[in-house]
């Protein structure tokens, strides 16, 4: 039977597993494996665990709890071992840079700031200080049927939001990450300009939502979407 495998902690982490589910469609209770100075939290399966609503939120309860007593290194959804002896030659080979990175994490969680900007409003800020792009557009407002002007137009226009939107997220993250230990920037998606991930120590986490509260403030034109505190995925 092989194991799912959720996280890995020091071993005084008291890893208090009680009351919570695991994955798969008939889960099995929640245990650990040691091996030296870690141990990994665990629940057999006989399944293939795919990302269902019901295995994602077991996952990420798992996480949550084990959050709450101490450092832990959250693995990502869908990890799992043949048996014990596997999980266990993996924690002592790889047990310095588990050791480093529980240190790293010590006493700190994971933040997402997501930010985009309303296409209208980026679009007329442009054609107001760009005089190329303000004379393309008012030459086809105006009838001029040359077929290269929309083309012309299309391609200054999606070069400036562009541009604009990396100015923006540079200051954005330039506001932030004084106040964290570490960073990661990911390329956004879904129009957004900016996919942030800052690993917040506790004794500045209320700094650091004053802050994000100060930023929403005063840029009112960007919408922002603020996650955390949450396991750190992203530093793992």
């Amino acid at each position: 039977m092989a194991l799912y495998v959720y996280s890995i902690t020091a071993v005084g982490h008291p890893c208090r597993l009680d009351g919570l589910t695991g994955v798969g469609a008939d889960p099995a209770p929640l245990r650990t494996v040691t091996a030296g100075s870690l141990r990994a939290v665990v629940s057999d399966v006989d399944e293939e665990i795919r990302p269902r609503r019901r295995d994602l939120a077991a996952h990420q309860e798992v996480q949550e709890r084990l959050m709450a007593d101490g450092t832990v290194l959250p693995l990502q959804f869908g990890y799992t071992a043949p048996d014990d002896l596997a999980v266990e030659e993996v924690l002592q080979e790889r047990a310095d840079s588990y050791l480093e990175a529980l240190e790293r994490l010590d006493g700190c969680a994971e933040y997402n700031v997501k930010a985009s900007r309303p296409e209208e409003g980026l679009l007329r800020e442009i054609l107001e200080d760009s005089a190329q792009a303000r004379l393309l557009n008012d030459r086809i407002r105006a009838g001029d049927t040359d077929p290269r002007l929309p083309l012309q137009l299309g391609e200054l226009v999606a070069a400036q939001v562009r541009d604009r939107q990396e100015q923006l997220a540079a200051g954005l993250v330039r506001a932030l990450i004084p106040l964290a230990r570490d960073h990661s920037v990911r390329a956004p998606a879904d129009g957004d300009l900016l996919n942030l991930s800052l690993l917040v120590p506790d004794d500045r986490r209320n700094a650091f939502v004053e802050a994000e509260t100060d930023l929403a403030r005063q840029a009112d034109d960007i919408e922002f979407r603020f996650t955390g505190p949450l396991p750190p995925y992203s530093f793992v």
